[in-house]
């Protein structure tokens, strides 16, 4: 991270970390999708750690299940002291992105293959959290999204 992307103290803004989170979770998604996507909510958003100036900053995305025209990503953020080499966990989010077709609307997406316990057990967590999201009252602070 570099000292435009922090505050005078070298603390890097949250926002420079949820940029590079919907940056990642969008390629992801797109690769996904083979088409154009929308974030269309972020879920779950927690930073656990700062990250300096100097760090060397790694995002990395999943695909943990899909709907008809939408689809969680789950981001994981780290960052390392290039000095020490010690990286530590500094954020985590859930992310919902919607495939957009040629004319401008959502369109269908292939659906995600479990393979392993691992994928399976992030497919269940995220029909868990659209059920909650499908739950909550649109409108601001709500939406069904998802």
């Amino acid at each position: 991270m570099l000292p435009s992307d922090a505050n005078p103290f070298g603390n890097v803004h949250g926002g420079e970390i949820v940029k590079l989170m919907d940056e990642c979770a969008g390629a992801a998604a797109a690769r996904h999708a083979r088409s154009r996507v929308v974030t269309a909510r972020i879920d779950e958003l927690s930073f656990t750690a700062p990250v300096y100036v100097g760090d060397l900053v790694t995002a990395r995305a999943s695909v943990n299940d899909v709907g008809r025209t939408s689809m969680e990503v789950g981001v994981r953020v780290e960052a390392e002291n290039t000095l020490t080499g010690k990286v530590v966990h500094v954020a985590s989010a859930y992310l919902v992105f919607v495939a957009i077709g040629e004319d401008g609307h959502p369109a269908a997406i292939p659906p995600v293959a479990a393979e392993t316990d691992d994928d399976r057990r992030r497919m269940a967590a995220a029909k868990e959290r659209r059920a909650t999201r499908l739950r909550r009252p649109t409108g601001p602070g709500g939406g069904a999204a998802g």
